[in-house]
């Protein structure tokens, strides 16, 4: 059993750390971006996104809990928005703990978001992966998802 909860603002600041620290090193991976560069952009990303923290944001930050040893326990995160003109919804951050990875917690952390935003009038949901990330492309292709296209970059510069 998945449980998906609004973050709650105690949590925040540890969210916070792990995806600047995650989304830094994805950063610095993919675009060759010295560790400092990459943690700004980071940053930059987190505050654009959530400019008063969890307070009035179209982004939605979620808990993952799931029912470990009969008893519910945070196992990840989930952040998405949706975008009403279209009817989708992006994932922009799907993660769980290591400890809790090919336990089937991804499966049915995405089958209970699906039920979420179906009951609001969403039929389509979007996400980025990383070309490296190879665990997560096999479960999302595993739930349904198809790659739509490719992102791409070439280093020009000095």
């Amino acid at each position: 059993m998945v449980v998906l909860r609004e973050m709650q603002q105690d949590e925040y600041p540890a969210y916070c750390q792990y995806f600047i620290d995650d989304y830094s090193r994805e950063i610095a991976a993919n675009y060759g971006h010295s560790t400092e560069l990459a943690i700004e952009l980071a940053k930059k990303d987190l505050l654009r996104c959530f400019p008063d923290g969890l307070q009035g944001s179209e982004h939605s930050l979620i808990c993952i809990d799931a029912e470990v040893d009969e008893q519910l326990k945070h196992v990840g995160y989930l952040w998405h928005s949706i975008n009403a003109a279209d009817k989708s919804a992006y994932i922009s951050d799907f993660f769980l703990f290591n400890e809790y990875r090919g336990l089937g917690y991804g499966t049915l952390a995405i089958s209970a978001l699906e039920k979420q935003l179906q009951e609001v009038s969403v039929n389509q949901i979007k996400l980025r992966v990383a070309y490296q990330n190879e665990r997560a492309l096999k479960l999302y292709q595993e739930v349904g998802f198809v790659i739509t296209g490719f992102n791409m970059s070439k280093n020009i510069g000095i």
